[in-house]
């Protein structure tokens, strides 16, 4: 991609798209072409095909998607499905006849069998069940990603994807019911420390090991396989290394200062015991994660209490 290449970002204010976003800006890329969802409904295809003819983007990156919490999951399937596979049909196959020169799709490590051995790796894509409280928004993906290699295939098309594990960063959904954990336990810790809270309470037992890639590593993913790599077959992208959730929850601790006590309720369900990504393929290519998880929750923390009033005030 050359600094004054068109560039599709759809989804620019996710937290995935809104880091593209600032990195290519960053970079110098000066012909960068955004909507909001209320300026292009990506689920409408008229609207998306008039928006190809006339805007003719030549590098797309496919951020845009609807996502949520457990809840959200399983109260919402039908909207989760039939919004999901909306949009990727009319980014991908637009793009397509528009002679986009190359599109990223992004998937989500929650594709992957509920069951699958550990680290998980690219193989083991369709390979067994999926995890029931979120098997429409999975299924959607995964009918993107066969899209995206379908197209590859039969037309030629530089069609990648890429499966990003657990993400976090600036632009965070902090809402404490349809949060990823390491937000939610952000606030949880800051607001414990403000009112003085005794304790704080986290569910489950503590043991399940969970990973998390910052969102500027995930941007630079992207930036990375967007300029090197041209097969149909995904890309995990992650860190490569896990921690129990009491081990993420001491360091939230210590980056908020909050001085209480943890207490584990294990009552509540602990998920899955472990969900780590298998990163060769990609760090074989020659990108690596370069912000370990007690640096990322700083910066991230950081964020969070300048934009203290943003956040808790944000619509998800």
């Amino acid at each position: 991609m050359n600094l004054t290449d068109k560039i599709y970002i759809a989804g620019h204010r996710g937290l995935v798209g809104g880091a593209i976003h600032r990195l290519l800006t960053g970079l110098g890329y000066s012909n960068l072409i955004t909507r909001t969802s209320k300026e292009l409904d990506l689920r409408e295809h008229l609207p998306v095909k008039e928006f190809f003819e006339t805007e003719k983007p030549q590098y797309v990156i496919l951020a845009a998607a609807k996502v949520g919490g457990i809840y959200a999951n399983k109260t919402y399937p039908a909207e989760f499905l039939y919004d999901n596979l909306s949009v990727q049909n009319n980014v991908i196959h637009e793009s397509y006849k528009a002679g986009v020169t190359k599109l990223l799709f992004l998937g989500s490590s929650c594709i992957y069998p509920k069951n699958c051995p550990q680290p998980i790796k690219e193989d083991y894509l369709l390979t067994g069940a999926l995890e029931p409280t979120n098997e429409a928004y999975a299924i959607a993906k995964i009918a993107g990603i066969e899209m995206c290699k379908h197209y590859h295939q039969q037309y030629g098309c530089r069609f990648i994807s890429a499966m990003p594990t657990n993400l976090y960063g600036p632009g965070d959904n902090y809402d404490l019911q349809n949060s990823h954990v390491l937000p939610a336990l952000i606030r949880k810790f800051h607001e414990a420390k403000i009112n003085k809270a005794e304790n704080v309470t986290i569910w489950g037992t503590g043991s399940p090991r969970r990973e998390f890639l910052h969102v500027d590593d995930m941007a630079k993913a992207c930036y990375f396989l967007m300029q090197e790599y041209e097969k149909p077959e995904i890309v995990n992208v992650g860190l490569g290394a896990d921690h129990t959730i009491a081990e993420i929850a001491g360091m939230i601790k210590e980056v908020t200062g909050y001085e209480g006590e943890l207490v584990f309720d294990a009552g509540k369900p602990d998920g899955t015991p472990r969900k780590l990504m298998n990163v060769e393929r990609i760090n074989a290519l020659g990108w690596t994660a370069a912000i370990d998880l007690k640096a990322g929750i700083q910066s991230t923390y950081e964020d969070f209490t300048a934009n203290y009033d943003y956040y808790i005030g944000k619509k998800h």
